[in-house]
């Protein structure tokens, strides 16, 4: 794509940023009307959104119209995390909502590391906009057979059991509910949430933004050994899915705050530790497992922070998500900007790795002030949660 429309990586940065931008910008709005309107809606509404300007970034034709494209399809997409935290707060009780948000999460990975595995043959084959039209064509296909099968409230779907609804909680939708917005940002617990997420994901974007360059240029990894890199992603997927469901056992062991808490504090002390050893070790094959470690620590207490917007949140889950997935854009593009600055004024990368484990030890910190024992809206009436000792 960048040699037939002839983009610069200078010119390329701005593609993947301003997707960000817009991404981060409509968080909130289509999280709250998740809240509003429901996750059938909603949720069919981002996909076809999605699906339509996959499709058309098959048809782009020049560097702008590739911009405007993806500021598009970033404003579309937006709410699509915050508005499966709605479902998931309709569909299962508190204690089971970590486990849940572990699964959707370790699927979202393990999506991300096969995509390569479709996309460069059909590339290699067709040309790099057949995967546009390709993918596009899936997600239509998606909506389809999501707005005929799921439903916004339990017991509108006649297959669901009246065990399975007790052991739900039966949680009416609020159409039309106002958002209480001053509450919701006069709140402190609120503001510690989403200032933890700025913190674990300018750990996470490191991953994401900065890897094979360290690797490659920090650690002398040739280009058939960049292949590991691979390896803190895989590591990663395990995590999510471990650390949902420990997030719901020590829930169950040691109560709704703490057992929030223990997952989360583990989670990102490891990752400030691993981080840290990775700087200083000698050996690059330690190093890479160190970094798999440290990422596998953030994602361990990853479905934990979803589900602590579950808690808190209310019948506001989704404005809550917004929220919070606002504030770790925010830290995914301050890590983006920083971790070059500080490596070119340090000449090398010990010093930004040392400043992204200081923030994710401060994120373990942040767990500390954070209750999800205090609900900001109305929470459901929900006959499972006498299993939870709040």
């Amino acid at each position: 794509m960048q040699e037939e429309l002839k983009i610069s990586l200078q010119a390329w940065g701005w593609v993947v940023g301003v997707f960000a931008i817009a991404y981060g910008a409509f968080e909130i709005p289509s999280g709250s009307l998740g809240d509003r309107i429901g996750a059938r809606r909603v949720l069919t509404r981002i996909v076809c959104w999605w699906s339509a300007f996959t499709c058309l970034t098959g048809m782009v034709s020049n560097y702008y119209s590739l911009l405007l494209t993806r500021f598009c399809f970033g404003m579309g997409e937006a709410g699509a995390y915050p508005t499966t935290a709605t479902s998931i707060s309709r569909w299962f009780p508190r204690a089971e909502r970590g486990g849940a948000f572990g699964i959707v999460w370790m699927a979202s990975q393990a999506g991300a590391a096969l995509s390569p595995l479709l996309v460069v043959p059909i590339q290699m084959r067709y040309g790099w906009r057949a995967s546009f039209f390709l993918f596009g064509m899936i997600g239509m296909a998606w909506c389809a057979v999501w707005y005929l099968w799921y439903r916004d409230n339990p017991g509108d779907k006649p297959a669901i059991t009246r065990q399975e609804l007790d052991e739900i909680g039966i949680a009416p939708m609020p159409h039309g509910d106002r958002q209480p917005w001053r509450a919701l940002f006069r709140n402190g617990n609120l503001w510690a949430v989403m200032t933890l997420a700025l913190a674990y994901c300018y750990g996470m974007y490191f991953f994401i933004s900065w890897l094979p360059t360290y690797l490659a240029k920090g650690r002398g990894f040739r280009e058939n050994e960049l292949v590991l890199s691979t390896v803190p992603f895989v590591l990663g997927a395990l995590a999510n899915g471990c650390g949902g469901f420990a997030s719901d056992l020590t829930v169950k062991r040691l109560g709704l705050k703490w057992g929030r808490r223990a997952t989360g504090i583990a989670g990102l002390s490891a990752a400030a530790i691993f981080m840290l050893a990775a700087a200083f070790t000698p050996n690059n094959l330690l190093a890479l497992a160190l970094l798999g470690l440290s990422y596998a620590g953030i994602t361990f207490q990853q479905p934990a922070v979803w589900a602590v917007c579950l808690d808190v949140g209310g019948r506001h889950a989704g404005t809550v998500s917004g929220s919070m997935n606002t504030a770790a854009q925010l830290g995914s593009f301050l890590l983006s900007i920083s971790f070059g600055y500080l490596a070119t004024l340090s000449g090398g990368f010990n010093l930004p790795l040392i400043v992204v484990a200081s923030v994710l030890g401060l994120g373990a910190v942040l767990w500390l002030k954070i209750d999800p024992t205090r609900c900001i809206g109305p929470q459901r009436s929900d006959t499972a949660r006498t299993a939870v000792r709040i």
